[in-house]
């Protein structure tokens, strides 16, 4: 009888509605909370009435709008229905006033469905809001398992007095309490004594841990301690009723704080490589700064992978990926188990060497990494090779603060990509002042299409047996604060950025309109980016440039760079052979500065090659030049494609190429880039001096005095 009253006592105080359904869905028992919430009027419920009544009366009064109560009634029956395996369901309904409610029920095979309602309308965002409505739940899920002992949690109620009224058999499983242990009345110093035997307590002694738990008994306040149990987290949470007794609560929550360590592991380390991600590497070297400060040598070094993005633009991201993991594993192998190696995102790492004897130990490690990263990678049955630039910033002379050092390692890198890649760079007074105009460039360029900054002048290249300019390239200017901006500094930067993707169809778009105004067939020569093929539609943009400005494909000429074909990518090939079925012409430029050019030639058809200009430089006065020109052209006439010998500038070098056969040429000897408005009168100026149909052609002019006639 007593047991009953405190349950009875326990299902009215708590802030819940409470009800049990029997097998054959009847009222068993149920609270004045769940009335309430409902809006049962006292006396309409009864024990034994149908839970189909029960869903009549409460649509009768206003809840579950939107539904019918023969609608309600079937979800609802087979919610219960389906669960019978003692799991806890939960689901949500409307009542009336717009309320939501909570329904969470159980199944116990003496009872029937056991359910509980809740009010979550109200519910907040805000921690302590939901801390304290999780104390409650778990409060109330206590009281309500008791009575049915169908809980995971292990549990025990004492009364007042410190005698068992009850537990489950998770709270037995957790301890290994004997049977003796578990029977009602049980004094609270026998299961204390039993539980210090098993480990409760790993320092004190027994009267100091009894000290303890009396203690936190005596405080009547809830209370939560974790401890760790024959390698197992055991949480207990200590709950006191009004009467003076208290239920426990005692999970294990060993899963739960492996996941937490792993999620607190993952916020700090990259979840691809496992390395340490920025935020742990910045709070590393804020804990160095105190060293640095002592006099402590370290360095930081800031790496990025080279032709990374080509990688994995080309060949996927999961190709990418293994790449990132190859390449980690190697840096992580340079380093020692003082040093902080981390890994910033995308192909980007971190590397904090503490202590160090000078920067001499830095540039060794930056050395070794150098070379371990350049040997290729076997991927998928797939050679690959990248290559890493790295900034050096070494504390304390480049910097104490970890913002310095950072900042001063990141513009070393910077200089290092500048000087070609694949080295190394140590931080210089006058790098930041480099950075804020390589900045200022970049903000300008963005800006530049609008301001109708960008400009394009015009070079003729001259064909040698047709005496004329059949080709003329166009070339990008900048005219930007007072000044023209060279290409060599703003190309680079556009391609970094992406900005060359719109410059690029700008250029194409309005080289093709001023071609089409000269007179003949002479062609347009227009450079391509690499970055220009990920477009979507290249090949799309190349005909409406020609539809707009009603120019032959013919006419056309795209100049590209072994660059493009580092990967051999299949797409790549398959846009240039599109083009060239249009008719557009395709030229390899800067022939020879590769180490790999002659492979390129069988990878595609090329109409020219342009052989570079560093060649011509030495024409003159080097045979192993002159031999490697006469080689180029040869091959050039064997292949069927015409060459042109770049840079041209003295009667001599053209005389030499004359003579080994070049087709074209092209260089300040014979006219320097020219405005639009020059260019044409020079096309004009060629076509008058154009022999009549039936009179012989002159014989191609011997000296540059003769080409240059033209020009005038």
């Amino acid at each position: 009888m007593a047991e009953a009253l405190l349950l009875d006592a326990a299902l009215e105080n708590i802030p819940y509605g409470f009800c049990v359904w029997s097998s054959q869905f009847r009222l068993v028992m149920w609270n004045q909370h769940y009335s309430d919430f409902y809006g049962f009027a006292e006396g309409v419920l009864h024990r034994g009435m149908s839970l189909e009544d029960v869903v009549q009366l409460s649509f009768s009064l206003g809840n579950h709008p939107g539904r019918t109560s023969a609608e309600f009634y079937e979800t609802y029956t087979d919610e219960l229905l389906a669960n019978r395996d003692g799991a806890q369901r939960k689901s949500q309904e409307e009542v009336r006033g717009g309320r939501t409610i909570q329904s969470s029920h159980t199944y116990s095979a003496a009872l029937g469905w056991v359910v509980t309602h809740e009010d979550i309308t109200d519910e907040v965002a805000r921690t302590e809001v939901v801390e304290k409505r999780k104390l409650e739940l778990e409060r109330q899920n206590i009281r309500l398992d008791a009575a049915v002992n169908n809980i995971s949690q292990g549990l025990c109620m004492m009364d007042a007095r410190g005698r068992l009224i009850i537990c489950n058999e998770p709270y037995a499983r957790i301890y290994g309490l004997p049977e003796h242990l578990l029977r009602p009345g049980t004094q609270l110093e026998d299961v204390l004594g039993h539980l210090f035997d098993m480990g409760m307590s790993t320092t004190g002694t027994r009267e100091e841990y009894f000290i303890w738990r009396q203690g936190l008994i005596s405080r009547r306040e809830y209370g939560k301690t974790v401890y760790e149990l024959n390698n197992r987290t055991i949480m207990m949470q200590h709950h006191p009723m009004k009467d003076g007794g208290w239920v426990s609560t005692h999970e294990d929550i060993t899963e739960q704080k492996q996941n937490e360590a792993r999620i607190q592991h993952l916020a700090r380390h990259d979840a691809l490589t496992d390395l340490p991600n920025r935020i742990e590497f910045l709070d590393q070297m804020a804990k160095a700064e105190a060293a640095l400060n002592r006099g402590e040598i370290a360095a930081v070094l800031y790496i990025d992978l080279d032709h990374f993005k080509a990688v994995n633009d080309t060949l996927g991201h999961a190709v990418g990926d293994e790449v990132i993991k190859q390449a980690s594993a190697r840096l992580w192998g340079a380093t020692r188990e003082t040093d902080v190696l981390a890994r910033l995102g995308g192909d980007e790492f971190a590397l904090l060497l503490r202590p160090i004897d000078g920067a001499d130990s830095a540039a060794r490690v930056a050395d070794r990494i150098i070379r371990s990263i350049s040997a290729p990678m076997l991927i998928g049955g797939q050679h690959i090779e990248i290559g890493a630039s790295i900034g050096i910033a070494v504390g304390p002379g480049d910097g104490v603060k970890t913002d310095t050092l950072v900042k001063n390692a990141d513009l070393a890198l910077y200089k290092a990509k500048s000087e070609g890649r694949s080295t190394y760079h140590f931080f210089e007074a006058g790098m930041d002042a480099d950075l804020q105009q390589r900045r200022t460039i970049e903000a300008g360029l963005r800006l530049a299409l609008q301001r109708d900054e960008l400009r394009l002048v015009y070079q003729p290249l001259l064909g040698l047996q047709q005496n004329r300019v059949i080709c003329v390239e166009a070339l990008l200017r900048w005219d930007h604060e007072d000044r023209t901006v060279s290409p060599a500094e703003f190309i680079p930067i556009a391609e970094e950025t992406g900005l060359i993707v719109p410059i690029g169809e700008w250029v194409l778009r309005e080289a093709t309109k001023t071609a089409a105004k000269w007179p003949g067939d002479v062609r347009v020569a227009v450079n391509l980016s690499p970055m220009q093929f990920k477009t979507r539609d290249l090949v799309g943009l190349v005909k409406s440039a020609l539809a707009d400005a009603h120019l032959p494909a013919s006419r056309l000429e795209l100049e590209i760079t072994e660059s493009l074909l580092l990967a051999d990518n299949e797409a790549t090939l398959n846009v240039l052979h599109e083009l060239r079925a249009m008719g557009v012409r395709i030229s390899m430029d800067d022939f020879g500065t590769g180490y790999s050019s002659l492979s390129y030639l069988r990878s595609f058809p090329f109409d020219k090659i342009k052989i570079d200009r560093s060649f011509m430089r030495d024409l003159t006065d080097r045979k192993d030049s002159q031999a490697i020109m006469e080689a180029v052209i040869g091959l050039g006439r064997s292949l069927g494609m015409s060459t042109t010998a770049e840079g041209v500038e003295t009667e001599e070098q053209l005389a030499m190429v004359r003579a080994q056969g070049a087709t074209e040429i092209q260089g300040f000897l014979f006219s320097p880039p020219l405005p639009p408005a020059a260019l044409l009168s020079l096309l004009r100026a060629q076509v008058r001096k154009a022999p009549e149909p039936d009179r012989p052609a002159a014989r191609p002019p011997a000296s540059a005095d003769a080409v240059l006639g033209l020009a005038r």
